[in-house]
């Protein structure tokens, strides 16, 4: 069984001393009962080493020392020890502090159980070796205090029984609020200070280095439960997520436990960060089963309650190396390294665990009878010679809340002894009677000073919640065991300040220099926003573009932001960029084609005007009016020049004359044919003379026609400026990244009845042209007003679908385009023939020639 075990202790590093049966039968035939002399006495039970029988069939409580057990030395809590023998030696050399009184001392190891912790506190009340309950000999006992901890279990133990005398209890473990109660524990005071801060701390170092994505390992008893609540809702208001949660058990004394049902979705997690609540004597569990399942290379994120230097003899090489501890913040006690390095066998032959100590490291002799060394030790050895994994010489917090409650106790004495509470006479060097109750008053009420100058109130209700100091465990190469600060946590600070660290200082597990990633998802890059993936946390989703003029200029966003209409995204979508002001300018390659030909075909039909002027005597120009001739001439050069109104920069003046002056002018135009036309019925249609055909051709009534239509025209523009007039408008949605100055048309309705009314007339100008068009004359332009109206009405009717589809200056250049379209039919298909013939065929515009056709057509043989 014994090779078993010491085989077990090997393979998993288990720090379980199997020492010589000479020394170890020492510590535990003693008890380890540790006393020094004082008029007061402070009493400390420390878990300074435990014995485990390897026989599992044994009775705790009928367990002797025999080589069926092996003890486990705990190290750290030694340092304990060495605390408050360090703290009360510096208050007895204290000339100011309690003086005429010294203090003493007695130091017990707590065993397993409560049974056997009590019974050791019945001793040490009873001031005798026997254990009486409910006896305390005022002739032998003169205890004012006893200190607890680090375990919440052993001062609950101790605290029920202490509250029944009212004997104060300090605990110097982590402050636990159950002990806190009033009403069960009002005796009981707590050292260390409130964690209130310690989980909002913990999510700002997860913020600090954007890690969101981390996993849990919490202890299962009521505070890792309260801890695990209130991480959790600091975690969720700042958008940290859980990968996993893992509450482990306590189980002490067991090596072996059960596996976790989920050690595969842990190993397989991607969080590369756990954050670790819980003592490391609590959770042997988790150190057990995570030795070979978990592989390292994780950012461990711990409370200072735990000892790295054992929990990493659980691990493989280096695998703590890098972790982050949150510390209370304290200040460095002067003296007490070198109080350390001092402290021997020769200087306190007293202390048996110090013998042992020097017997298992440093090769001492060792005499079983008196249980102390003799000679072959390694000269000058000291505790500062052990690793840094074995016996770190850095005070720790727990040592530093035993230096505080020894100071505690003595500054309430000195208080008690000042306003003179009922002590019995006494000299120096004798014991000093008094009632314990009596401290009570003064360590609630006062704030009392160590030697350093630290202030430490012990009322659970004033406590102050002090500032966190964040180290990083260095291990590398193992052994190396140092507790780096790198960082501060300061819930006082403003809010960009409470947290301050120095990345540069940090030493990863992976040996980079780069800070590790913990994400269920990467961030998503300006340009993109997060979706959620369906049935995940918060921090899982993917990332999808912006939409089309959204940006966002920032990573993780959940929103993209649209851009102004004055501005537009660029390609990449992270900044909105000033939109260009545009419109149909004259340097533009579409405005310039549009302005040469209004100018070109305006300076054509002012030839062509120029043309029948000079030639107004001939009988083609007299046979086609020559006043409606003048007249459509006239009209179509002001057309051609209407687009000018279009283009350039819009203006309220340019909005309200588009549409009004195109629709007047070509209001006459078409008017102006269908006097044409008209007259052209008349004058060849009507075949019976008569008073009525006479008075028309010879009053030039269809003349009329031209200013009824177009008074009808300008009471339609009338009505339009009245209701809803046209106006400078921007489109900025038209084209990407510009902004088009526009003339919107007030009111569509209006608009579309005034294309209406155009179309109207050009249909009857077309029908009546149409009707007319095989009459019989050498100069009938009937044919060509039809054929005109035929092009004229096909254009409009193009021009409304390919209008309404087209948006900014487009639709504008389509509108001009459509202008000069139609107008060019009218000139070209009109007056085209007239110029041919009189530019030409001069000689077919003649008398001579019209008599000769004319006969030539009378006497061709029928």
């Amino acid at each position: 069984m014994l090779f078993a075990w010491t085989f077990i202790s090997c393979f998993l590093q288990i720090p379980i001393i199997l020492c010589s049966y000479r020394s170890s039968e020492c510590l535990v035939k003693m008890n380890y009962r540790l006393k020094g002399k004082g008029n007061v006495v402070i009493v400390g039970f420390f878990p300074a080493f435990a014995v485990y029988p390897l026989n599992k069939t044994i009775d705790w409580w009928m367990l002797k020392f025999s080589k069926e057990v092996m003890i486990e030395f705990k190290l750290k809590s030694y340092q304990y020890i060495l605390a408050m023998r360090f703290a009360i030696e510096e208050i007895n050399s204290n000339p100011h502090l309690l003086p005429n009184t010294s203090l003493g001392f007695e130091i017990n190891n707590v065993p397993h159980g409560q049974r056997y912790t009590l019974v050791k506190l019945f001793s040490s009340l009873s001031g005798s070796n026997y254990d009486i309950p409910n006896y305390i000999s005022a002739s032998e006992s003169n205890s004012a205090a006893v200190l607890t901890g680090p375990s919440w279990t052993i001062s609950e133990c101790v605290g029920t029984l202490l509250d029944l005398y009212k004997f104060p209890q300090l605990t110097f473990g982590p402050f636990d609020s159950l002990l806190s109660e009033q009403r069960r524990f009002s005796s009981l005071y707590q050292v260390a200070p409130k964690d209130t801060f310690l989980t909002p701390g913990i999510v700002s170092l997860m913020l600090h280095f954007h890690w969101n994505w981390v996993g849990l390992f919490i202890i299962d008893d009521d505070k890792g439960a309260q801890t695990l609540s209130d991480l959790r809702n600091e975690m969720d208001k700042n958008g940290v997520c859980t990968a996993f949660v893992e509450m482990i058990p306590v189980i002490k004394g067991s090596f072996f436990t059960k596996s976790w049902k989920n050690h595969v979705q842990i190993l397989e997690s991607s969080s590369n960060v756990i954050i670790i609540y819980g003592d490391s004597d609590s959770l042997l569990s988790l150190i057990v089963n995570i030795k070979q399942k978990l592989l390292t290379w994780k950012v461990w994120v711990l409370i200072s309650q735990w000892d790295v230097s054992k929990f990493d003899d659980y691990f493989m090489v280096d695998s703590l190396h890098g972790a982050l501890i949150f510390s209370h913040h304290r200040e460095e006690i002067p003296n007490f390294t070198d109080f350390m390095q001092k402290y021997n066998p020769s200087k306190y032959p007293e202390d048996t665990y110090l013998h042992v100590l020097w017997h298992m490291y440093f090769n001492c002799s060792f005499v079983k009878k008196d249980c102390k060394i003799v000679h072959n030790c390694l000269p000058n050895a000291s505790l500062g010679f052990l690793p840094g994994n074995i016996f770190d010489m850095a005070m720790s917090e727990e040592s530093y809340n035993v230096y505080n409650a020894v100071y505690a106790v003595a500054h309430s004495l000195h208080e008690m002894i000042l306003n003179q509470v009922q002590f019995q006479t006494h000299e120096k060097g004798k014991k000093m009677v008094f009632f314990p109750w009596q401290l009570h008053p003064f360590l609630r009420e006062r704030q009392l000073i160590n030697q350093n100058g630290a202030n430490e109130d012990l009322d659970c209700t004033r406590k102050s919640h002090v500032e966190y100091d964040i180290l990083n465990f260095w291990n590398f190469p193992k052994g190396l065991g140092l507790n780096v600060k790198v960082g501060t946590f300061s819930p006082s600070a403003p809010k960009e300040q409470k947290l301050s660290i120095s990345s540069n200082m940090i030493q990863w597990a992976t040996g980079s220099t780069e800070i590790p990633q913990s994400v269920c998802s990467e961030s998503c890059h300006p340009g993109f926003r997060k979706t959620h993936q369906e049935g995940r946390v918060a921090c899982c989703f993917d990332c999808i573009p912006c939409p089309e003029n959204e940006i966002s200029n920032e990573t993780d966003v959940d929103q993209c932001v649209k851009c102004p209409e004055t501005h537009y995204a660029n390609i990449e979508k992270i900044h909105c960029l000033q939109k260009t002001v545009t419109f149909l300018y004259y340097d533009d390659p579409l405005g310039k084609t549009l302005c040469f030909m209004s100018l070109g075909f305006s300076s054509l039909t002012a030839a062509v005007l120029v043309v029948f002027l000079k030639n107004r005597d001939t009988p083609i120009v007299k046979a086609n009016n020559l006043a409606l001739s003048y007249t459509l001439l006239i009209t179509l050069m002001l057309c051609f020049l209407c687009p000018l109104l279009f283009i350039g920069r819009p203006s309220t003046a340019s909005c309200i004359l588009q549409q009004n002056i195109f629709g007047l002018l070509f209001t006459v135009a078409l008017s102006t044919v269908l006097a044409k036309t008209i007259t052209v019925v008349i004058a060849f249609k009507i075949t019976s003379p008569g008073r009525i055909r006479r008075w028309l051709l010879i009053s030039r009534a269809p003349n009329f026609i031209i200013p009824l239509c177009t008074l009808l025209q300008v009471f339609l523009s009338g009505i339009w400026l009245t209701t809803s007039p046209p106006f400078i408008d921007k489109d900025a949605h038209s084209e990407h990244g510009h902004i088009i100055i526009i003339c919107n048309k007030g009111s569509a309705v209006a608009f579309h009845c005034n294309l209406g009314y155009l179309g109207a007339l050009a249909l009857v100008s077309y029908f009546m042209a149409f009707l007319s068009r095989n009459l019989p004359d050498t100069f009938n332009e009937a044919k060509f007003l039809a054929f005109s109206m035929l092009v004229f009405c096909s254009v409009w009717v193009t021009f409304l679908p390919v209008y309404h589809s087209t948006k900014g200056k487009n639709m504008v250049a389509m509108e001009v385009f459509s202008i000069l379209a139609s107008s060019t039919s009218l000139l070209g298909i009109i007056f085209a023939p007239k110029c041919y013939l009189i530019l030409l065929r001069p000689e077919r515009n003649s008398l001579s020639y019209i008599r000769d056709k004319t006969y030539a057509k009378s006497i061709k043989p029928s």
